[in-house]
């Protein structure tokens, strides 16, 4: 082995800080991700509340983070401004949401050129600053204790006895050298401003509800949670929660089977698809200490994305103990289970896959069969009143053959086994999959006489094959879709106490 204390058997390496610094904007966090990397933060330090602006101003726009928090010395106010300012091996608290000691830095090195920070704590206020473009011309880590005037006035706050501030200026990451004029940067500034406040609605949705939750203020206004697992709707199936062990720490996994959007009004349905839809939201979400890492992923255990499963989403919650474990990078935005716990995961993910496709068939039995247009086609798709029919294209021979008083039972089969061959099953799934909410239901929007009519000649059918005005009437309720009109089969039913029709016959 080296000997380490030896001062003629090794060389000195330090790495040059104008390399490095430019090395730690590259980790990938979007503005959005950088943002809740702060927010981690403050919600380590104890805040109840986090204000975040985002002030658009060209290339001079900025970024403001502030807490009510706990606050930091000097002393600690420099130690979180140094770059690994705490292992990942070092035990932590159990609220803790930190990991590497990286997240201040390189969360804002991503996004912004001078990063500022200020804190208040019994009494006293501390500034420090990294200028990056200091630590290049230097060739040296110098942390600033002043700052300009414009900076000052931006991270002094009144209020709160503690608390930190944040600051980004030169965010060249973010808006480059825009002109405050330019009219597709600021929108593009303001569609960034939409996707933070998702972010963080998804990422702290645990922390953002219940009695005890913390208020993020974007903008000056709330940001409200968005839960993936809808627990809130009566239609949700929450299934058995488990407690998986690994190195004797407890993961918790919990499944859910979201509603049928039948059972979701308009915004209901739209709220649950979340930021990529119901296809793209599906899986796996961990959690680490209740804050969102992954978001809809089958974590690489073989599943793939359907549509048929996009109702299944299933919760895992991790300790901070466990993230070499789970592999959780800096970003906070990626984790691997593992080897161990990967057969269980597996098995509670089929269990779930399994109840979201039987509630994703047995609501899609309500759908109506499709179709194309085009009298070539057995089947037409119909567009009426802005809902989707599907509707068999009575000008087909097929179908004209069944219509046909005299035509040959052969001929009849033959015509049906043609119909079942060509049900448009990739038109319903792309339909089902688009435009869902759009897909009318059994009967909907048919006038009361039309349904009547088909109750009747299905009674008609009953009546004639011996069966009782009671026992018909039994049978037509329990008949998709006359058992969602009760109110129709009574009459028709009534309509022939007797039966005269069968008696007729």
């Amino acid at each position: 082995m080296p000997d380490v204390e030896n001062e003629e058997d090794f060389d000195l390496a330090p790495p040059k800080p104008e390399a490095l610094i430019e090395s730690l904007r590259a980790f990938g966090y979007t503005t959005a991700a950088a943002i809740a990397d702060l927010v981690d933060n403050s919600l380590s330090a104890g805040a109840r509340n986090v204000w975040i602006d985002c002030h658009w101003a060209g290339s001079a726009s900025w970024f403001r983070v502030r807490d009510d928090g706990e606050g930091m010395s000097a002393e600690e106010l420099v130690q979180a401004m140094r770059a690994g300012s705490q292992s990942p091996r070092e035990a932590r608290s159990t609220t803790d949401l930190g990991r590497f000691g990286l997240g201040l830095k390189t969360a804002s090195f991503s996004q912004c050129r001078l990063l500022t920070v200020a804190s208040r704590k019994a009494g006293d206020t501390s500034v420090r600053q990294w200028d990056l473009d200091v630590v290049v011309r230097s060739s040296q880590w110098r942390l600033l204790r002043s700052v300009n005037s414009e900076t000052s006035d931006l991270v002094t706050w009144p209020g709160s006895e503690t608390g930190t501030v944040v600051l980004w200026q030169k965010v060249d990451r973010v808006v480059g050298d825009a002109s405050v004029d330019d009219p597709r940067a600021r929108d593009r500034f303001q569609r960034m401003e939409g996707e933070m406040e998702r972010h963080l609605g998804v990422t702290f949705h645990r922390f953002l509800s219940g009695p005890s939750s913390v208020a993020i203020h974007l903008n000056g206004n709330r940001v409200p949670p968005w839960d993936p697992f809808m627990v809130a709707d009566a239609s949700t199936q929450a299934m058995p929660e488990e407690t998986l062990w690994f190195r004797g720490q407890a993961i918790t996994v919990k499944p859910y089977v979201l509603p049928h959007h039948s059972k979701l009004s308009a915004d209901q349905h739209k709220g649950g698809a979340g930021a990529g839809g119901w296809n793209a939201q599906q899986g796996f979400y961990v959690y680490r200490n209740r804050r969102l890492i992954v978001e809809g992923s089958w974590l690489g255990l073989g599943f793939q994305k359907e549509e048929h499963a996009k109702l299944a989403r299933i919760r895992i919650d991790l300790p901070n103990t466990l993230d070499e474990d789970w592999q959780v990078d800096v970003r906070k935005a990626s984790a691997r289970p593992p080897g161990p716990i990967r057969d269980d995961l597996r098995r509670i993910a089929r269990a779930t896959r399994d109840r979201a496709v039987e509630v994703y068939r047995f609501r899609g039995k309500a759908i109506a069969r499709s179709s194309t247009a085009g009298t070539a086609f057995v089947w037409n798709r119909e567009d009426l009143r802005g809902k989707i029919h599907y509707r068999l294209n009575r000008e087909h021979p097929a179908i004209l053959n069944l219509l046909a008083e005299a035509a040959p039972h052969a001929l009849r089969t033959a015509s049906l086994r043609l119909i079942e061959e060509t049900v448009p099953v990739p038109l319903i799934a792309i339909d089902h999959s688009e435009s869902g909410l759009r897909q009318a239901g059994p009967l909907e929007d048919c006038p009361a006489s039309d349904i009547e009519s088909l109750i009747a000649a299905v009674r008609d059918t009953l009546f004639a094959a011996g069966m009782s005005p009671e026992r018909a009437s039994r049978m037509l309720l329990s008949i998709e879709p006359f058992d969602k009109y009760p109110e129709l089969v009574a009459a028709v039913v009534a309509a022939d106490p007797g039966g005269a029709r069968r008696v007729a016959q």
